[in-house]
């Protein structure tokens, strides 16, 4: 008896320790489909994902532009505070009788002015460099490749986590549906025990037993709400959606089937199509033009230019005048950087071509492991269904003893609600095989739609 009151005096305290979470706005309904839209147009880590491919468009577009001509202009001021000049001497073209010395003194004839302006546009081609520019466009080119396949990656996941959002939301509701079927069982339970000690029928503990089990009941009602709560939650945060938005999912669980391929086809699929070992492929891609770029660093930098420049107070040249020509350019001698940058990049093309083989046994082992899981969530859907059968037969086997008067209205909610959970099991069962199926899809790199 007092084990009894202590636990009933426990869930009554936990009973008032939760909060209700009431909803005052109408719920809205959305389907799978609803909600995966949703996600793809509305997820913020989508978005950046799609940031990210733009920003590294951008930098090929830099990269490219160095294969063609730049033509820049540069102007300047300046300002000496000596200028050397030519002295001629009195007399140095003759002293004539007539005339004298010629010049008859000394002069002084200044180099230009001491403040000189110049401006120049100038036009460079670069030629040999070529080389180099090709390798870091391919770079450039892995790095947009690496970024969309980064962002399919995105969307695949964020797809996946909407279906394990909306398939909590949905398990959220129907256990709750159950439990409070369980409530209604109990409370029938409750009232004929108290019934059955008031005319003597029963000792107290009978009472004390049912509603103990009543409380217990409400409480994992309370709990459902909880989850029911954090689940909505969850997923109007991955949709973009209010936090507080109440949701009601569709309870049909036949929309969230998928088919799958064989276990074969899956193996196939992943080594094309799938976001990890593609991008460690253009990891290798970027490797490579990482090492020829290290490589092309001992081609000289031949750079063709033409300039059409203006000056004012520097000597012996007019004011308009043009350059053309070449600039020719090479490290002699730069103690061992260029042989050190070829090991070094010659290193990062193993470690890629490493990571790229490491990674397709992952993937091997994550679609053998995704496949398993997918044909035991089946069995599992197969146990759920022939509980559902068994507790239907239970069900309709309590009605006609109830309406026969051989069985309580205890014994007949009772029946009901166990039938209740069994659904609720058969739902949560079916839904994860929706869910093993999903993850499997997107270990092959397809989208979990």
């Amino acid at each position: 008896m007092r084990s009894v009151k202590s636990k009933l005096h426990r869930y009554m305290f936990l009973l008032a320790s939760l909060p209700l979470c009431a909803q005052t706005q109408s719920p809205m309904p959305l389907h799978l489909s609803q909600a995966i839209d949703l996600a793809l147009k509305q997820n913020r880590s989508l978005h950046l994902a799609e940031l990210s491919v733009t920003d590294n468009q951008h930098k090929k577009e830099a990269a490219r532009s160095a294969y063609f001509p730049h033509i820049t202009n540069s102007a300047a001021v300046h300002h000496i505070t000596e200028l050397a000049g030519v002295a001629i001497p009195a007399g140095a073209f003759g002293s004539p009788a007539s005339t004298g010395p010629i010049p008859a003194k000394t002069l002084f004839l200044d180099q230009g002015s001491t403040t000189s302006y110049t401006s120049g546009t100038q036009l460079e081609q670069p030629f040999t460099q070529m080389f180099k520019i090709r390798e870091s466009n391919r770079a450039a080119t892995a790095d947009v490749e690496t970024a969309k396949v980064q962002l399919t990656q995105a969307e695949n996941q964020i797809v996946l986590e909407v279906r394990k959002l909306y398939c909590n939301l949905l398990i959220a509701q129907l256990k709750l549906q159950a439990a409070q079927e369980q409530v209604e069982a109990g409370e029938v339970k409750h009232a004929e025990d108290l019934d059955a000690v008031a005319k003597g029928r029963a000792l107290e503990v009978a009472a004390l037993e049912s509603q103990a089990s009543l409380l217990e009941a409400r409480h994992a009602v309370l709990v459902e709400k909880l989850a029911l709560h954090d689940a909505t939650l969850s997923l109007n945060d991955v949709l973009g959606l209010p936090l507080e938005t109440p949701l009601e999912v569709d309870p049909d669980t036949s929309v969230i089937a998928m088919t799958v391929p064989t276990r074969e086809e899956c193996l196939r699929l992943a080594r094309a199509k799938s976001p990890v070992i593609l991008a460690a492929e253009q990891s290798v891609a970027k490797a490579r033009a990482g090492l020829g770029a290290a490589k092309d660093a001992y081609i000289p930098d031949v750079t063709g230019l033409a300039r059409y420049s203006y000056q004012s107070g520097i000597p012996l040249l007019v004011h308009n005048f043009g350059i053309f020509g070449f600039n020719f350019s090479y490290d002699l001698f730069d103690s061992g950087r260029r042989i050190a940058d070829i090991r070094d990049a010659r290193t990062v093309l193993d470690e890629a071509k490493v990571n790229l083989d490491k990674t397709l046994d992952e993937v091997d082992v994550q679609v053998e492991s995704a496949y398993d899981t997918m044909e035991q969530s089946a069995d599992l859907v197969k146990v759920a269904q022939e509980a559902v059968e068994v507790r239907t037969e239970a069900a309709r086997l309590a009605d006609r003893q109830f309406e026969q008067t051989e069985a309580l209205a205890s014994a007949r909610s009772t029946a009901h609600a166990n039938l209740a959970s069994a659904k609720s099991s058969l739902a949560e069962a079916t839904l994860g095989l929706s869910l093993a199926q999903a993850n499997l899809k997107q270990t092959i790199g397809e989208m979990p739609r």
